[in-house]
């Protein structure tokens, strides 16, 4: 039953407002059929806890799915692929599912089982959106298990890319840095409470000698995994600069390390001291905690991804009449194939039968559908929004067009190691470095004429107590708070070299389409005949199915209208609509699918009732909030360009928003983007570019930042070096005001971490470093160092949003 209410009532299952029309079941409101049925199916399975343990768990409206989608599943290479483990009885598969948010959706997919027979476990990693589920062979299959993970909201996402690199992604996932870090916190802190009674030693003279080696030697015990696994990583790279003759920051860390073991080793077998191994493993945790710290923020979002990502694993085939599934990777030239609605093609091939409505917007940045006929060419990576068409395949996805673009060489540069080497981190470490060596050198020499004794005891505790790990400390520190800060305002970086290169971008070059507009809202250019409410009724009647912009646009303009029973409706995907209401014909379309006469040359949606011309509406691009005032705050900062795939419909509007020095480009292609962005570099330009589909990838990647917008983080973007929530696009100002204040406490900390190491190199030079004072430097120095990084970040965060950050 549908009906009108003039009040917002959402829907009892997604929470969606029930703006189109209401469906009414068991005294409940949903916004469509989609949300009726996934309620129908959890009350006769007697899951209707569900609605109990949220309010509104379903996220978002139900979307139906053609029974073809999946047929690929049934493919027994495919189900190779993905099958983690089979004895032909029981099978494990695991899957990704973008749409989980919340315990709700853990209780539902974990009680699979109950609507699935054939289902033995599902477990839900909720922090990886992954599930993995245990199923009998003979009850149900993959196919039917994704297939009803799709129905109640929780789609699977399976794509080429999981397939080709499936076991490079597995090996990724190391977890050797959690071990090292909790074998070094483990060490530290027996080690710490092993040698308090050395600590305090002038005070109790009660203490015998045998418990005092007893505890040097359980310390030196426990100090083993701590140098030879936990540290393991700062002698690997350490090793592996020296090799292209380079200092990086962990060298002078991995010979504090080891000067500082073997001292300690040499003074306890030697009874002449307790050593420094409490320092040592508090070297390697503290530096440990730092880089897990930065990790963890970006672990659970992809920032690596190619054309793969977006390509299905399968596609139908035609072959002697007969409908088969093929893998997209063994396409060859000739194979015939059914692209779906909403489905990607994924090689370049002919139309052979039916018409294709393909939208490039995510190849191009075209956003308008291109109608391509029978015998014309179908790029890969255009969207099918039309019925089923039949393809013939002329180039395999490996010889593509999309491919081409992907090989270009900015895809093949490493950009992380490239931002590393112009970082100042490892310029800082060169010459640390080197004046430790010298002051140790130096220090050498002077004792060698003073009093020879003192040569080893000195040397050893320059290199100990000037250890740049205070100084690293500090920007490592530093970056992980503040990435972790940043996401908590909706970006999300890479990793910590990409926070140093935002900080020194000085032009932005913005995408148009998905990036500055999303959506369209209509501007009414001539009404011919005044609509009264029953007309109103009736167009919106009309326009509520389709799934079109400027349909949906139409809906929003009209405002909430009576539901009316129509009949004959019928859509022209790239024309109009066109539907009996009260035995009148409506048709919503284009000027040539009306037959209108008129002559009104901005107009593009027309509306005629019995044919005759009622109204005429402009779509115009709608602009994200706050996007002028954006400009305004970023001007002082930036040099602004735009680079648009779209021809110059919108060139108007944009130059109403960006400021008069500003570059509009038009009608550019993946490839124009990508020598724009490099013109801007050969002129010295740090560039940040802002864009949001695979057409943007290429300058995303040659850009010394690149910044993908998303609806939603979790879904799949191209290759990024930062993902920006879209709705904190207005924030960008005060992201990047936050990103440079990063350098600002790395600034400060740095002061403070420098007058220790010249406090401590004071004190070891002459020879006067025992024990006892090495004990209280290099905790203090470390903890002081990480409680004002801390301190600083989220006063930081505090002041530039104006709002109290967890």
């Amino acid at each position: 039953m549908h009906k009108a209410d003039d009040t917002a009532i959402e829907c009892h299952h997604c929470g969606a407002h029930c703006q189109f029309g209401i469906v009414t079941f068991d005294n409940y409101p949903f916004c469509c059929e989609g949300c009726k049925l996934v309620y129908e199916l959890l009350k006769n399975n007697d899951l209707c806890n569900y609605y109990a343990l949220a309010q509104h768990p379903g996220l978002q409206q139900i979307k139906p799915s053609t029974k073809e989608k999946f047929a690929y599943l049934d493919d027994p290479q495919v189900q190779q692929k993905l099958i983690q483990f089979t004895d032909q009885t029981i099978s494990l598969v695991e899957f990704y599912l973008p749409n989980v948010h919340c315990s709700s959706c853990m209780w539902l997919i974990e009680h699979l089982n109950r609507l699935d027979k054939g289902v033995l476990e599902s477990r839900l990693n909720f922090g990886k959106k992954t599930v993995q589920i245990k199923f009998l062979n003979a009850e149900t299959s993959i196919r039917k298990i994704v297939s009803l993970l799709s129905m109640i909201g929780y789609e699977p996402y399976i794509s080429l890319d999981d397939v080709i690199h499936k076991e490079a992604k597995n090996s990724s996932l190391d977890k050797s840095k959690i071990f090292k870090l909790g074998i070094a916190g483990f060490c530290f802190g027996n080690i710490m409470m092993m040698s308090f009674p050395e600590y305090l030693s002038d005070s109790i003279s009660t203490i015998e000698q045998h418990y005092t080696s007893l505890f040097r030697y359980i310390n030196l015990l426990l100090s083993l995994p701590v140098f030879f696994y936990s540290a393991s990583e700062f002698f690997i790279t350490a090793w592996k600069g020296f090799q292209q003759r380079f200092l990086n920051i962990d060298a002078p860390i991995a010979l504090a390390i080891l000067i500082t073991f073997s001292r300690s080793v040499y003074e306890i077998i030697s009874h002449t001291g307790a050593g420094y191994l409490d320092s040592m493993s508090g070297i390697v945790f503290f530096m440990l905690v730092g880089r897990v710290l930065q990790e963890r923020t970006q672990a659970s979002i992809s920032f690596h991804r190619n054309y793969t990502s977006y390509f299905p694993i399968s596609v139908s085939i035609i072959k002697e009449e007969e409908v088969s599934t093929k893998q997209v990777s063994e396409l060859r030239a000739g194979d015939r194939i059914l692209l779906h609605s909403d489905e990607i093609a994924p090689a370049d091939c002919i139309v052979k039968k039916g018409t294709a409505f393909i939208d490039y917007s995510f190849v191009s940045g075209e956003s308008t559908p291109i109608r391509i006929k029978e015998n014309e060419l179908l790029y890969a990576g255009g969207k099918q929004i039309s019925d089923t068409i039949e393809l013939e395949v002329v180039k395999p996805i490996e010889q593509s067009y999309l491919t081409s673009l992907w090989n270009h060489f900015s895809f093949t540069k490493n950009k992380e190691e490239e931002n590393k080497r112009i970082s100042f981190i490892p310029v800082l470490s060169n010459y640390f470095s080197s004046i430790l060596f010298a002051i140790a050198f130096l220090t050498a020499v002077y004792w060698y004429f003073v009093n020879p004794n003192f040569i080893l005891p000195s040397v050893s505790a320059v290199l100990i107590v000037a250890c740049p790990c205070a100084l690293l400390l500090t920007s490592t520190f530093t970056n992980g708070i503040m990435m972790k800060l940043l996401s908590d305002h909706g970006l999300y970086l890479r990793d910590a070299s990409v926070l140093e290169q935002l900080s020194k971008t000085n032009h932005i070059v913005f995408d148009k389409t998905g990036t500055l507009t999303h959506g369209h809202y209509l501007k009414k250019l001539s009404e011919y005949a005044s609509l009264n409410d029953a007309q109103k009724s009736w167009i919106y009647s009309v326009a509520l199915p389709s799934q079109h912009p400027m349909a949906k646009a139409l809906c929003t303009y009209l405002g909430k209208q009576e539901v009316c029973p129509v009949s004959n409706w019928t859509e022209v995907i790239g024309a109009g609509i066109m539907a009996t209401v009260a035995e009148k014909n409506i048709q919503i379309g284009s000027k040539g699918f009306i037959n209108a006469k008129q002559d009104v040359t901005e107009a593009n949606l027309w509306i005629a009732i019995d044919g005759e011309i009622v109204i005429a509406f402009e779509s115009i691009s709608q602009l994200r909030n706050d996007l002028p005032s954006l400009f305004s705050r970023l001007k002082n900062r930036f040099q602004f360009s735009l680079l648009s795939g779209d021809n110059e419909k919108d060139k108007a509007l944009m130059q109403g928003i960006f400021p008069k020095e500003a570059i509009l480009q038009f009608g550019q292609k993946p490839l124009d983007k990508l020598n724009f962005i490099e013109g801007l570099q050969a002129q010295s330009k740090r560039v940040l570019m802002i864009g949001d589909g695979l057409n943007d990838a290429g300058a995303l990647q040659q850009s010394n930042v690149g910044i993908t917008l998303s609806e939603n983080i979790n879904n799949f973007s191209p290759s990024c070096d930062a993902i920006l929530d879209a709705k904190q696009f207005g924030q960008l100002p005060n992201l990047i005001k936050l990103a440079r204040f990063s350098n600002t406490i790395i600034a400060i900390t740095f002061f403070i971490s420098i007058l220790y190491n010249i406090i401590g190199i004071g004190i070891s030079v002459q020879g006067k470093l025992n024990p006892m004072i090495a004990a209280i430097l290099m905790p203090t120095s470390t903890i002081s160092i990480i409680l004002l990084t801390t301190g600083l970040s989220y006063w930081g965060a505090q002041h530039f949003f104006k709002a109290t950050t967890t």
